[in-house]
């Protein structure tokens, strides 16, 4: 498959009202892609969106991918706007703050985190099927969580490590999309806040420092596999 052309390109990015959704959305922006972004808060969402000079055509739809109904709706604009080039899979929870230990985590917390955070993006990509353009990609944001154990990330990490899993297994009998599992590294958002309240976390790097990377896998010619975001654009 080869590297996209500069033009008519769409994509579709999920929670990108604001840390590395919003970043890669005005990246690509200013990059004549097509976007359709969404978000659970419709006020941050069209707040963050306002103003942002973008030379494609932008489709702001708040909502949560976890309802079947946003689904269909985000595979009504993608038929909209002709078909999908990419998906980025980058909406997600925590869970619970401060994070708890596996022995103290409350199950239906678990099971919400595994219902967003795995269920729901599959089911994205379901909706989304007859919309693939030929040779689509589809990134999927994950975390060092998922293969590295830290102490009251275990829920977390036990969904993003559930959620490559499928990536893998979906990029197996899905041939004709190339599936990307991305990990983005330690950035200073809002989740990253959460999960260390309290604490100052200016000293990990903005969402910004991530984005030439997730670029790179979108508009470069990179196999399908695990990246981590900040080595991609210094491998090639």
């Amino acid at each position: 498959m080869a590297a996209f052309e500069t033009h008519e390109k769409s994509v579709l990015i999920t929670g990108s009202s604001r840390g590395l959704g919003l970043a890669l959305s005005r990246r690509l922006a200013g990059l004549d892609w097509n976007l359709i972004v969404d978000a659970r808060g419709a006020e941050e969402l069209n707040r963050a969106f306002e103003g942002v000079p973008i030379q494609g055509r932008l489709a702001v739809i708040p909502g949560d991918i976890s309802n079947p109904q946003h689904r269909q709706d985000l595979a009504q604009a993608a038929a909209d706007f002709g078909g999908l080039d990419a998906l980025v899979n980058n909406a997600g929870i925590l869970g619970a703050s401060p994070l708890p230990a596996l022995l103290d985590f409350p199950l239906d917390r678990l099971e919400e985190i595994f219902r967003i955070n795995v269920v729901a993006q599959l089911g994205l990509i379901q909706a989304l099927r007859p919309h693939f353009k030929p040779g689509a990609r589809i990134l999927n944001i994950t975390s060092d969580a998922a293969i590295n154990p830290y102490e009251g990330w275990g829920g977390y990490g036990a969904a993003k490590a559930a959620f490559e899993q499928a990536s893998a297994v979906l990029a197996l009998e899905a041939p004709d999309l190339r599936v990307y599992v991305v990990d983005p590294g330690d950035m200073r958002t809002r989740m990253h806040q959460e999960a260390y309240p309290g604490e100052d976390i200016n000293d990990r790097p903005l969402p910004e420092e991530s984005v030439p990377g997730l670029v790179a896998l979108l508009e470069g010619d990179l196999p399908g596999g695990r990246y981590v975001a900040k080595e991609v654009v210094s491998s090639e």
